[in-house]
């Protein structure tokens, strides 16, 4: 299908019956949808007047909402061009997990030897999640803020800094994830538990378990077929 055909396909799909939007909100939310749902190893360009072709709007709004994507870092802009949404490799994913596991490794056990997880309202953020199974972005915005919490209540501003710009490709790997496997999204939520229960524990090297085994089980929902053998062609060994 062309990514023509995929636009006006996308933008004739019922809305979810959710209250509306302002113009400007409901266009930032399609198009962050479309550019999540794009094949994650294929590069894609959009021009501001494919967009206001299929949907139907002028093109200021358009433009407002292609800027608000690049804030998050899920396409760059090309002057007089478009936008372009860059493919994610099977070695970013590889290379933005490691980065996350070494970050939130650490900061999980920061925050169960502090003692103060309790104002963290982690319990809030699991169950608003368990209510938004059926919406894949509000998921996994939810699971992003789940995380980003933990790695803030660390308390070290420069990690938590360099761990955002780790998490906005994350968007859109996680979003494949959840989408293709109805049982990762039901294992993520038991898996947040885990971290919260480990992190009122008190029990840093708990909280440090909860959270690599929840990492390494969201790396194996990321990979693609063919993945163990990226991996050994680069190391030699076939990952367990």
């Amino acid at each position: 299908m062309t990514l023509m055909k995929r636009l006006q396909a996308r933008a004739k799909r019922p809305e979810s019956g959710n209250p509306p939007e302002a113009a400007q909100d409901s266009i930032y939310r399609w198009l962050k949808n479309h550019v999540l749902a794009l094949p994650r190893d294929e590069a894609s360009f959009l021009t501001e007047a494919e967009v206001c072709r299929a949907i139907g709007k002028s093109r200021t709004p358009v433009r407002e909402a292609m800027l608000r994507l690049e804030a998050d870092g899920l396409l760059q802009i090309i002057p007089k061009k478009g936008a372009y949404v860059a493919p994610i490799s099977e070695a970013e994913v590889e290379y933005v997990m490691q980065a996350r596991s070494l970050i939130e490794d650490w900061c999980v056990r920061r925050v169960a030897d502090s003692g103060d997880c309790a104002s963290l309202d982690l319990e809030r953020l699991v169950d608003r999640q368990a209510d938004l199974q059926t919406d894949p972005v509000a998921f996994i915005e939810c699971d992003r803020e789940f995380h980003r919490t933990i790695v803030r209540a660390a308390g070290n501003p420069v990690l938590a800094s360099f761990y955002e710009s780790l998490r906005d490709r994350q968007l859109r790997m996680g979003w494949h994830a959840v989408t293709t496997s109805k049982e990762r999204t039901a294992g993520v939520l038991t898996e947040h538990t885990a971290i919260v229960e480990a992190l009122h524990s008190g029990d840093p090297t708990r909280a440090e378990t909860a959270m690599t085994r929840h990492l390494s089980n969201t790396l194996a929902a990321l990979r693609r077929p063919g993945f163990d053998r990226w991996v050994q062609g680069r190391t030699g060994k076939i990952r367990a």
